[in-house]
């Protein structure tokens, strides 16, 4: 008489899940902040664009964003929130591309390079930017919004300069590279080149005149990267 198979030989184990549409699907992935805060300033851009200040709606950003209409309420209840926004995408973007100290870079070197960097952040939005200052010359209220949130803006890039903001000192610096970005602003509204180059000398100018105005009042750069080097090097010596 022939020998049975083992049970576990003969049988195949049933499958967990016979019918396909029962088996469970993992939920998609949803977007970070980032990528969601990223397309609502492309969305709000395209619109004011193509339909100015005046003409921007929060169904025209949502559409153009492809972000619903419920989540851009819940983070930008007002289009006010959604230049704050800008403000902050922008920062964000700078500040991520700002490597550490080299060890040779001056003040105005990094400086230079931190806003040169705001204005690439910048350029992928320039119609609709221009449309916007160009709206906010008969704005009061739009202007006033869009001056008001500079000096903490320029203070972060001064951060990322390693220059220093804290007390009366970091104040009139924020201050003064207010007045450096604007120059700079007006001239890469003009300056249909692509390398940008009347708007790189026109920041070395700014700079210029800012680093005089500095020496009259007696303001230096308070460069932290300097300060660090000098506080690594006395670190390292034996005592």
């Amino acid at each position: 008489m022939p020998r049975r198979r083992a049970t576990a030989e003969a049988a195949e184990p049933p499958a967990p899940f016979p019918n396909p549409a029962h088996a469970p699907t993992l939920p998609p992935m949803s977007e970070s902040a980032t990528d969601v805060d990223t397309k609502l300033v492309a969305g709000l851009w395209q619109v004011v664009a193509r339909h100015g200040w005046d003409g921007l709606t929060m169904r025209r950003v949502s559409d153009a964003s492809g972000v619903p209409i419920a989540e851009l309420r819940r983070r930008c209840p007002t289009p006010m929130h959604l230049l704050a926004l800008h403000g902050r995408v922008t920062d964000r973007q700078v500040l991520e591309g700002t490597v550490s100290d080299t060890g040779g870079d001056t003040p105005r070197e990094r400086l230079f390079d931190v806003l040169m960097r705001r204005i690439d952040a910048m350029q992928p939005h320039r119609r609709g930017i221009l449309r916007l200052l160009d709206d906010a010359l008969a704005d009061p209220f739009l202007a006033l919004f869009l001056a008001s949130a500079l000096p903490r803006s320029m203070a972060w890039m001064l951060e990322a300069a390693r220059i220093g903001t804290n007390g009366f000192g970091g104040t009139l610096r924020a201050n003064g590279l207010v007045g450096v970005w604007l120059y700079t602003a007006r001239a890469w509204a003009r300056d249909a080149t692509e390398d940008l180059g009347a708007t790189m000398a026109a920041l070395d100018r700014a700079l210029d005149r800012a680093e005089q105005a500095a020496r009259t009042i007696g303001l230096g750069p308070a460069d932290h990267a300097a300060a660090g080097r000098l506080d690594e090097g006395v670190a390292a010596t034996p005592t």
